[in-house]
């Protein structure tokens, strides 16, 4: 692999993507639709469509942006795939038409924007796209550099009779850039899947969310709704226009 880019995560993991993480909870549609109501939603990396597809058997109009043609593929080939309109490229230009009453990016999908330019872009960009009482949900975890000894974490995912699991990551706290790569090791050989990240605090959320005239209007540590605390390892935050 010469280089990393956009799509380069959805093209190396489409196949393996939905055995891995294919699972959501019911309550984040729930809250999805809730906050859709009788408009339309847009999902920043939908991906093969994990949570925009029971969106839109909710009866919610979704569209979506994703770089990986592998993984809209994958999307197209499932019942009511091919009915849902998805862009093709960087998500933080959110170059679709129209407007949206909510926009959303999950499971920590805000964070492959690589600088702090591009997140603060897809802010300004979703802003523009969002209804008078639009809102803008990022799911995503909170930073915890803890995590690393010496700029560097193992993690075993799975370990397995017949397949080893693991997710091999350096830290670079300058650039607040995580590079990882998820080794699968079997009888048959090793794979690999990169990841890129660049995380950003909730605080530098609220900030991005500021410049780009929206401001904090909800902030869970689950989709439950319970309540963002000290202690949370993750948040689900809702920004709307700045009133």
């Amino acid at each position: 692999m010469e280089s990393y880019t956009a799509e380069t995560y959805g093209e190396q993991i489409a196949g393996a993507y939905d055995d891995w993480y294919g699972a959501f909870e019911e309550d984040t549609v729930a809250t999805l639709c809730e906050l859709a109501g009788d408009g339309r939603a847009l999902e920043l990396g939908i991906g093969t469509g994990r949570v925009a597809l029971p969106l839109q058997h909710s009866g919610i109009e979704v569209h979506g942006i994703d770089a990986s043609q592998a993984m809209v593929d994958r999307l197209r080939a499932k019942p009511g795939g091919e009915s849902i309109p998805v862009s093709a490229g960087d998500f933080a230009e959110v170059d679709v038409e129209g407007k949206f009453s909510l926009v959303y990016v999950l499971v920590n999908t805000f964070f492959a924007l690589l600088t702090q330019d591009d997140q603060v872009r897809c802010f300004e960009n979703v802003a523009r796209r969002l209804s008078a009482d639009g809102v803008f949900l990022i799911e995503a975890f909170v930073p915890d550099p803890t995590r690393f000894d010496g700029g560097q974490a193992v993690r075993a995912i799975r370990v397995g009779y017949d397949e080893v699991r693991m997710e091999v990551s350096q830290l670079d706290p300058a650039s607040q850039r995580v590079t990882t790569q998820q080794v699968v090791l079997t009888e048959q050989g090793v794979r690999l899947y990169p990841l890129q990240l660049r995380y950003a605090w909730p605080s530098e959320l609220n900030l991005m969310a500021r410049l780009a005239g929206l401001e904090l209007r909800q902030r869970w540590d689950s989709w439950q709704r319970t309540p963002f605390t000290k202690e949370s390892g993750k948040h689900i935050s809702v920004y709307g226009h700045a009133s």
